[in-house]
């Protein structure tokens, strides 16, 4: 259940929902048919999608192995799933949970970080031309969270090419 949610439902017997409260549970109430309505309509069209996306990979990667680009596929219907999932409980945390503890390693392991960002951007491409803004603006926060698992560590690294001087080196005693 949506963490938000079941945190109105934690103490009923200290207090009625507060207005602000009540707004929330409201808001997720009201957006649970188009919620639902496109969790169908992913699950109905995820064949055709995702073909579309697995053409459109194989034409961009047409020098790696089948094998990765299948790896990579697969990687992005889970990916695509667990962003459904989140969008239609409106719990982002879905994904973070459920890719988190294997995706990086299996993409560093099976060297296919290059497959799976080109994957990402095409099945972005696929969404936006078959969803509305309203559809996408649901949708945008799982594959958001997807996202943050094939995109190259963060630039805190950044500074390890930096040019070694006497203040950098005392700035690190």
């Amino acid at each position: 259940m949506n963490p938000k949610l079941a945190s109105l439902f934690d103490e009923p017997e200290k207090a009625y929902l507060q207005p602000h409260e009540l707004n929330a549970l409201s808001q997720l109430v009201s957006s649970l048919p188009d919620r639902i309505n496109l969790y169908r309509r992913l699950r109905n069209e995820e064949l055709t999608l995702m073909q579309a996306v697995a053409d459109a990979l194989q034409q961009k990667f047409a020098q790696e192995s089948e094998d990765k680009l299948k790896r990579s596929l697969q990687n992005g219907m889970l990916m695509v799933r667990y962003a459904a999932m989140a969008m239609l409980t409106d719990d982002v945390e879905i994904v973070v949970k459920r890719l988190e503890p294997w995706l990086p390693e299996m993409i560093e392991a099976y060297d296919t970080r290059a497959i799976d960002q080109a994957l990402y951007q095409l099945i972005r491409e696929q969404f936006v031309s078959r969803f509305t803004p309203a559809q996408m603006t649901l949708l945008a926060p799982g594959l958001d969270a997807a996202q943050q698992f094939i995109t190259p560590p963060s630039a805190a690294n950044d500074d390890d090419d930096a040019e070694i001087t006497s203040e950098t080196l005392v700035s690190l005693f």
